[in-house]
């Protein structure tokens, strides 16, 4: 928490300084008032388990893909809205939610929560995540065809995961299951070059590693786009970004530990909209 403290300071410290100067008139031309960005995201999923009793039962490891026949690959709907408060200071907004269930034939034995189903057994079973991203970004370099900035935020990860009997529990409503929501803050770095007047590129970096209350969590986030100005108010980008969480969470007497990643493709379209202070070149 110190460490959080430390750089929210350091980061309102370097606004004050340059806000006592005037913001450059300049920008590069991704740089808009408003923009609202919906895509798709095409994954490349990573999920492993354990869900177990303390004292007792200890849960057995599971991936998702190899133990419960989940694809490897998916496809989801992701939304992000940016706001530039000034040339340099930005807000951003995310959204992804990502589901996964299958029903498989077990080639092992599994412990789950307090169950434990045998080898041959087939089981329903399911793991979703909700992700809500929230942060603030200052651009400490600011030109007429680039920018480098900090940020500082959270992604807050609700991850709900299930397992039991096929036919036996319709909806999951009596099978045993691990939930959680955690704000996992997440310091980093961003930039942007404009190789023309239509097509830039730009880069996010995120991460930290953080105990809150009986939540550890680690968090490491990316994203580079290559953006292209199809019209004056609308973009289009083709991304590679990664999402990869490892979290251990104690509720009451049942311990879950949780590994899992989405890395790969994204397609998007951003709008813009809005009266800027500043000008393109």
């Amino acid at each position: 928490m110190k460490k959080i403290t430390a750089f929210a300071l350091f980061l309102f410290c370097v606004s004050i300084v340059h806000a006592q100067t005037k913001d450059s008139l300049i920008a590069p031309w991704w740089v808009e008032k408003f923009k609202i960005t919906a895509g798709i995201f095409v994954p490349v999923n990573t999920s492993n388990i354990r869900v177990g009793v303390n004292g007792s039962a200890e849960g057995t490891e599971i991936d998702f893909q190899k133990d419960l026949g989940y694809a490897k690959a998916s496809a989801t709907f992701l939304a992000n809205a940016q706001w530039r408060i000034s040339r340099r200071s930005r807000i951003n907004l995310g959204y992804y939610n990502i589901n996964h269930s299958s029903t498989h034939t077990l080639q092992k034995e599994i412990t789950f929560d307090s169950t434990t189903y045998d080898v041959n057994t087939t089981v329903d079973s399911y793991f979703n995540t909700a992700i809500y991203q929230f942060s603030y970004g200052y651009a400490i370099i600011e030109k007429p065809t680039y920018e480098i900035g900090v940020s500082i935020g959270a992604h807050t990860v609700g991850a709900k995961a299930g397992m039991g009997i096929h036919g036996a529990n319709v909806g999951f409503d009596k099978s045993d299951k691990f939930g959680f929501t955690a704000p996992l803050p997440d310091f980093g770095i961003w930039g942007g070059y404009a190789f023309s007047n239509r097509f830039a590129a730009n880069l996010e970096l995120g991460y930290l590693s953080l105990t809150v209350n009986q939540i550890t969590g680690r968090i490491l986030v990316y994203n580079a786009i290559l953006t292209y100005k199809l019209l004056r108010q609308l973009d289009l980008s083709l991304a590679y970004s990664g999402l990869n969480f490892k979290v251990t969470a104690v509720k009451k007497d049942v311990t879950g530990e949780f590994l899992w990643g989405y890395n790969g493709p994204t397609f998007g379209a951003s709008f813009s909209f809005g009266k800027k202070s500043w000008i393109h070149p």
